[in-house]
């Protein structure tokens, strides 16, 4: 059984007690294992619950690429029940093993670091709130710095920007919140007329559209829209300038990124929501009264002068006026969370999701606070 020196193999034997006896030979370096793998993979496959000697003593030579495959058909051996003793190892083959050995248990341990326990997730996510909370107040402390400014100097306001900004804001999402605002009134008046038609109270489906539409759905609803499609627009822009350093070079030049990248943003959608709250009542009634005439059999004529009498001015006025609210929650969590963006583009859709779902539950909680302040003040 002569095995040339530079050349790797391995042999399964029965030992006089019947056991069974592996035999390594020659040199285990990485350019001779090509055939040993094989043997290894085929023989230690079906080995299970058996009592092993595995005689290193006669290879000749061995580098850290043996260590590692002699290590893992050794591994796999004890995981399938098998008692493997080593023998022959030489001083060398045993610091170099250890050595391997002490390497692949650092690393599996990194790989396998348990996860915090749920107080220290409880508090890890306190602490990423907090710093959140802080850095937002301090982005608005600085456009508020930087819209003084602007008010002490009106001729910087940059106007065309804002005007675009109106454009893309409001008439760009005209469409969908028409579609929106059509439909809550078809569901308004579906709901309320298979309630009312029970007691005989058919009429009075119009004042439901009429004070849930104006007062709470069309705010909410259009807002909600616009933080889905402009507030994102508006985390996704800055973030990409973000990333390819634009708002560096604006810095640089001196150009403040508040008063050209935020404020007229800003600004556009604060005036762009109340109108499209506005225009979303009228498609808000429209689909009511749309429901009311063909499951109702109420005219058009019956449901604008019922309309004339129930709808007062103030409900109209009280859903409008939320609008600038909503729209400065918008527009300042969709910037702020752009300003956030940093590193590779998988961050800017994970900001983007984060301003989207921030600005609707602020809106949300916005619209809630409103409810709660104006019924305490009888209004």
């Amino acid at each position: 059984m002569k095995t040339l020196d530079h050349q790797a193999d391995v042999r399964f034997l029965q030992d006089q007690e019947g056991g069974l006896l592996i035999v390594s030979y020659g040199s285990w370096r990485v350019a001779a294992l090509n055939a040993v793998v094989p043997i290894l993979e085929r023989q230690s496959r079906n080995m299970r619950n058996q009592s092993l000697h595995w005689d290193v003593s006669r290879i000749s030579s061995i580098d850290s690429v043996g260590i590692v495959l002699f290590k893992h058909y050794l591994d796999r051996l004890q995981a399938q029940g098998c008692k493997v003793e080593v023998v022959g190892a030489s001083p060398e083959q045993q610091k170099l093993y250890q050595m391997v050995t002490s390497y692949a248990s650092t690393s599996r341990e990194t790989r396998e670091k348990p996860q915090p326990r749920l107080l220290a997730r409880v508090g890890k996510s306190a602490m990423i709130f907090l710093r959140d909370i802080n850095a937002f107040l301090s982005f608005i402390g600085e456009n508020f710095v930087v819209l003084v400014q602007l008010l002490l100097q009106p001729w910087k306001f940059r106007y065309r920007a804002i005007i675009r900004n109106i454009q893309d804001a409001g008439v760009g999402a005209l469409p969908i919140v028409t579609l929106t605002s059509f439909l809550i009134g078809v569901v308004i008046a579906y709901q309320g007329a298979v309630q009312l038609q029970k007691f005989g109270a058919n009429i009075f489906v119009v004042d439901m559209i009429a004070i849930s539409v104006t007062r709470e759905l069309a705010p909410l609803i259009t807002a909600i829209v616009v933080a889905g499609r402009t507030g994102s627009s508006y985390t996704a822009q800055i973030g990409v300038m973000k990333i390819t350093q634009e708002i560096d070079a604006m810095r640089i030049m001196g150009f403040e990124p508040h008063r050209f990248l935020v404020l007229p943003r800003v600004i556009a959608v604060m005036i762009a929501l109340p109108l499209m709250i506005f225009f979303a009542d009228i498609i808000g009634i429209l689909g009511g009264m749309l429901v009311a005439n063909l499951h109702l059999n109420i005219s058009f004529a019956e449901f604008v002068h019922r309309l004339q009498n129930v709808l007062e001015v103030k409900h109209v006025w009280i859903g409008i006026a939320k609008g600038p609210f909503f729209a400065w929650l918008i527009a300042m969590m969709g910037c702020f969370r752009g300003f956030q963006v940093s590193g590779n583009t998988e961050s800017i859709g994970r900001y983007t999701t984060i301003s989207v779902v921030n600005a609707i539950f602020l809106v949300i909680a916005c619209d809630a606070l409103f409810s709660v302040l104006l019924t305490e003040l009888g209004i």
